[in-house]
């Protein structure tokens, strides 16, 4: 028993000082990042978020740590993880390296329509749930993207040098012109979703080309990637009745609207305040300088600014329902 005793304290005082230096390396690669002159604000939340310990989010990091005999390949894959992220980060022009996201809940939350945003006999119907916001009290935003017009493979390169993930809502008549750029999206873990066919205003319609819009694009994704979307984003965001029966005769299970839309060079509203809440769903577009003042680099390079700044991660979506 004693020296059963000792082992264990001899296991104890090697992996302890093990974790230390791992953190050490990782506020080294930090500061490297920052040029050398490491900012002790910021270094040690990068630190305790990008490398695991995520005290504000108060759960791990999906690198979690392992018993004492494998902390050595911990160790190794949680800095070359970190080395990427800060080089990333650099390459891409991002001030502060973004923070990781918790765990994907074990328990998906229930989706209810906000208030508000109900039609007549929402709940007696069983209509699709409208939602702005995924509930949660993690510290965890949601990207989503819609229509499909701009195709900027550097758009892809960024968010996947960077780990950002996002969900796509598209429309057909933008997106027919190159389906392969949306594959790539999808084969790299992007939830694609429905948008409609032609991107039109869903309440000037009647039921049944209502339907027709909504149903026909479920076709076209089932064709072009393989699945039937369960999420809908109508146009401009504007649905009645008729739109959220369509919705749900269409296979539709929820329709996501937003809390807050992000463009290159500002931010819009919904909520008094100008500041994120647990669980936003976050509106943008793909577009170029044809529509914006910038590249949707830039309007990623915004977003990611705000949402650090503000002690956010950038959670993937469909890990939420």
């Amino acid at each position: 028993m004693r020296l059963v005793r000792q082992n264990d304290q001899k296991r104890a005082k090697w992996t302890g000082a093990r974790g230390v230096v791992v953190v050490l390396a990782v506020s080294a690669l930090a500061s490297a990042a920052c040029g050398g002159a490491a900012d002790p604000a910021h270094t040690s939340s990068e630190v305790d978020r990008g490398a695991g310990a995520q005290r504000d989010h108060g759960r791990q990091n999906p690198l979690q740590a392992p018993p004492a005999r494998a902390l050595d390949a911990y160790a190794s894959k949680l800095l070359r993880s970190y080395t990427a992220q800060v080089a990333a980060t650099r390459h891409w022009g991002l001030g502060k390296v973004p923070l990781a996201p918790p765990l994907p809940p074990a328990k998906k939350p229930v989706l209810r329509t906000r208030k508000g945003f109900e039609v007549t006999g929402h709940e007696r119907d069983g209509l699709p749930p409208v939602v702005t916001g995924i509930p949660t009290r993690e510290k965890v935003v949601f990207l989503t993207i819609d229509d499909g017009a701009e195709k900027d493979p550097a758009f892809l390169r960024m968010t996947s040098d960077l780990k950002i993930p996002y969900t796509a809502f598209l429309t057909d008549n933008v997106v027919r012109s190159d389906y392969g750029y949306f594959r790539q999206m999808r084969d790299r873990g992007v939830g694609l979703n429905n948008h409609t066919l032609r991107h039109r205003y869903l309440r000037r319609l009647p039921y049944a080309e209502q339907k027709r819009e909504i149903c026909g694009m479920q076709d076209v994704m089932q064709k072009q990637f393989g699945k039937r979307p369960a999420l809908f984003r109508p146009p401009y965001g504007s649905y009645d009745r008729d739109t959220l029966r369509a919705a749900k005769a269409c296979g539709i299970k929820a329709v996501l609207l937003w809390n807050e839309e992000v463009f290159p060079g500002r931010w819009a509203y919904r909520e008094a305040g100008r500041n994120l809440h647990p669980g936003d769903i976050v509106l943008s577009h793909f577009r170029g300088k044809g529509q914006w003042k910038g590249t949707m680099p830039d309007m990623i390079r915004d977003f990611m600014k705000r949402v650090t700044e503000q002690g956010y991660a950038v959670a993937r979506l469909e890990d939420y329902l």
